[in-house]
């Protein structure tokens, strides 16, 4: 399976790829939004991990985007981003995110969102409802993993 990860903190980016790819992954990285739509028709991603908050172009405009395509909006995207409030995470998941997580996100935490959204692509699961607050994860030291 093979995830874009869109991250402009290099530390960031390099800890997501590094993890990833130790999970099995074929992981490409972006470190800005610019060439987005490139990397998607080239790399062409199971899963996209997407941060809100870059330089020229952001989350926001890049999830947007996505929902008016005739084939990438059915691409799960995963949020991960340090802007924690509520309304940025609503607004994200009504562009069409199928999940917010707040930095710092625990390995474990975002490697099981990460198979439950590729498992309900695969079965053909809707895993998309907006409105869902077990998709909000406020903080990842709120989530206990058993």
């Amino acid at each position: 399976m093979k995830i874009l990860i869109v991250e402009d903190n290099q530390i960031n980016c390099f800890l997501l790829c590094d993890y990833l790819e130790y999970c099995g992954y074929c992981v490409q990285a972006l470190s800005c939004g610019e060439g987005f739509f490139h990397a998607m028709a080239s790399f062409e991603p199971d899963l996209i991990l997407l941060d809100l908050k870059m330089p020229k172009v952001d989350g926001y405009s890049i999830l947007a985007q996505l929902q008016s395509h005739p084939i990438w909006h059915e691409i799960p995207v995963i949020v991960v981003s340090a802007l924690s409030f509520r309304t940025h995470q609503q607004k994200a998941l009504e562009l069409g995110a199928r999940r917010c997580l707040t930095k710092p996100v625990a390995p474990s935490v975002l490697r099981l969102a990460i198979e439950q959204e590729l498992n309900a692509e695969v079965t053909g699961i809707c895993a998309q409802d907006s409105l869902n607050k077990s998709r909000l994860v406020p903080f990842a030291s709120d989530v206990q993993v058993s």
